[in-house]
């Protein structure tokens, strides 16, 4: 989007061609009243009602054509003004002002007030409390109500960073359904994870309901970045899932919000023999169980078959009442979308196919045992020789 700051050099604020008039002081005395106003219930709705503040402040910004009316400088006159008549509110600097302004222009027009209440409506029916409680406020909330649920300073880093309507409506609804930090935010933009959430190659439009189909697609990625584990160089399947296992908490933000893990190699008995699903989660948003098989390979054909399997035995064994249905992740070291759309016809099972990438490998010194490790080792042989001579 374009930068709407006139002059974005570093610079120190004053006032310039600026023309005070009338209708300029009774705007100013308008705001200062909504601001009192807004402080008295902040008390009840502190961050709704300071968005629903910087709204129409935004609003008014653009809808008056402040910068027309009174002078390129109005907003750092502005600025100093409400400086001046809320001195311990750090709200109103310059930028904050100009934030405002870009905010509200991103988030008004036809499309953006469309997707906002396409995600609304979502988050109804996911019936999550906090927009149930908006709706409740009825017209009090002077803004798309779904703004209301994202803190200010998030916000300013979506419509600063986001190069659509659709991706921000994506971190918005992130930042709502797993209630990130801003810190969170910060990793995910840099990690630019629109681009790469929701994108495996899978069959969930074909076998599952619309909604449920659409989260997940966006729970699962088309390539996951393992950097954080290390491996031997000719590592085997066991060796990837143990690595992973060990550094479960580093998975679990790769694999995205949501997911909760249930456990590593699975046994299943069937007709006497016995057969292991690589690591099972179940997600809290989905509330359904996921399937993850690993493979170090390229994938086959052969894969979709055995994770079919898997999704169906814990859709016997496992799924409760109240569970959606199940469904598999293969993540392969690589893919091919016309392989995988091959291998998946006639399979009704939910399932998607992504890759894995910067895994570490270990230098052969880092896999010899430490001296500490030798030496403990020697401690043990040493005590199982006393007890056998005793």
């Amino acid at each position: 989007m374009t930068d709407i700051i006139p002059n974005n050099e570093p610079h120190i604020v004053r006032v310039k061609d600026f023309r005070i008039d009338a209708d300029y002081a009774a705007w100013l005395s308008e705001i200062k009243r909504r601001y009192h106003s807004a402080q008295i219930r902040a008390a009840v709705k502190v961050n709704t009602e300071k968005l629903a503040f910087n709204w129409s402040v935004g609003r008014d910004l653009v809808m008056r054509k402040a910068e027309e009316t009174w002078g390129t400088g109005v907003v750092e006159q502005l600025s100093l003004d409400l400086q001046e008549a809320f001195p311990h509110d750090r709200g109103f600097s310059t930028t904050n002002l100009w934030a405002m302004k870009k905010w509200f222009l991103f988030f008004s027009s036809s499309d953006a007030i469309e997707k906002l209440h396409q995600l609304d409506g979502e988050l109804q029916q996911a019936n999550i409390q906090q927009i149930i409680k908006l709706h409740q406020l009825g017209g009090e909330i002077d803004l798309p109500l779904v703004l209301g649920l994202v803190p200010w300073r998030h916000q300013v880093n979506i419509t600063t960073k986001c190069k659509s309507i659709d991706e921000a409506i994506f971190y918005l609804r992130e930042c709502i359904l797993g209630g990130w930090s801003r810190q969170t935010l910060d990793n995910s933009l840099i990690a630019n994870l629109y681009k790469t959430q929701g994108k495996a190659i899978s069959n969930f439009p074909e076998y599952l309901p619309e909604a449920q189909s659409r989260m997940a697609q966006e729970i699962t990625k088309d390539n996951y970045d393992f950097g954080f584990v290390t491996v031997p160089a000719d590592y085997k399947e066991e060796q990837l899932e143990a690595a992973l296992e060990q550094n479960i908490t580093r998975f679990l933000l790769e694999l995205g919000t949501g997911f909760a893990f249930v456990g590593r190699q699975k046994e299943l008995i069937v007709g006497g023999r016995t057969r292991r699903i690589d690591m099972l989660f179940y997600h809290i948003r989905l509330k359904a169980y996921v399937v993850v098989e690993l493979k170090v390979k390229p994938f086959d054909p052969a894969y979709a078959g055995k994770l079919n399997y898997y999704v169906n035995a814990v859709d016997e064994l496992l799924k409760g009442a109240d569970d959606n249905p199940t469904i598999g992740l293969l993540i392969c070291s690589d893919k091919d979308e016309t392989d995988v759309r091959w291998a998946f016809k006639g399979i009704q099972t939910p399932m998607g196919v992504a890759s894995y990438d910067n895994v570490h490998i270990a230098s052969p010194s880092n896999l010899l045992p430490s001296a500490e490790e030798l030496q403990a080792r020697v401690r043990l042989v040493e005590e199982e020789l006393n007890k056998f001579n005793d």
